[in-house]
């Protein structure tokens, strides 16, 4: 799930539909996603070139708040973080990275941090991504997350890049993620590194009426 670079007036697909519980002022919508799947078994990865000043940063559980505080940062003013409400608060950011860390199909292969450092030495965290394994075949890539002010500077195909060799690791054959159809920039990027379209998806987001 890469951050949307898009406006807030782009965000959900057209289909509104009133809500019919106890609420009357919510509403539902409902936002189309794809689920876009990579080939493993036929290719060699390179490993992508970060810009000066940046690292990837391997998986260790001492990193977990840093994975944490950076999904949030990433996401809670995004799209994501109305389809998946774990995503708008540090909270749930940190539940969500307990959450995929403790299951037995985490992958830490596949699961990276990028770190920005200054002229002062530094270091701040501003991009993740986590891998986990769903099957003998299938890697799931997880909250694909770069904060705002670091964007636009490849930490994005750095993360999924480096994701996909750690899947190669331990020998899975494809890899898969979703992403909103309205985040163009993420869907090009996604293809670029490999990825086609499998299956369309549409997940619904209740709004309160203003």
């Amino acid at each position: 799930m890469f951050p949307s670079l898009l406006s807030t007036g782009y965000w959900f697909w057209p289909f509104t539909a009133g809500h019919h519980g106890a609420d009357a002022s919510m509403s539902v919508t409902y936002v189309k996603r794809y689920r876009m799947e990579a080939d493993l078994t036929r290719r060699t990865i390179a490993p992508a070139r970060l810009p000066a000043g940046y690292r990837l940063r391997a998986w260790t559980p001492e990193l977990l708040d840093a994975h944490s505080e950076v999904k949030y940062l990433s996401f809670h003013d995004e799209i994501d973080a109305g389809i998946f409400p774990s995503l708008s608060t540090p909270d749930g950011c940190q539940q969500l990275m307990q959450g995929i860390t403790s299951g037995t199909a985490f992958t830490p292969e596949a699961t990276w941090l990028i770190e920005a450092m200054d002229r002062d030495g530094h270091r701040e965290p501003c991009a993740t991504i986590q891998g986990i394994k769903l099957d003998q075949r299938f890697g799931s890539i997880q909250n694909v997350g770069v904060v705002p002010y670091h964007r636009g500077q490849g930490l994005g195909a750095a993360l999924v890049t480096a994701a996909l060799i750690g899947f190669q690791q331990v020998g899975l054959e494809r890899a898969y993620l979703e992403v909103t159809v309205q985040n163009v920039g993420a869907v090009r990027l996604y293809q670029r590194l490999g990825f086609r379209r499998s299956k369309t998806i549409y997940k619904s987001v209740e709004l309160a009426y203003s």
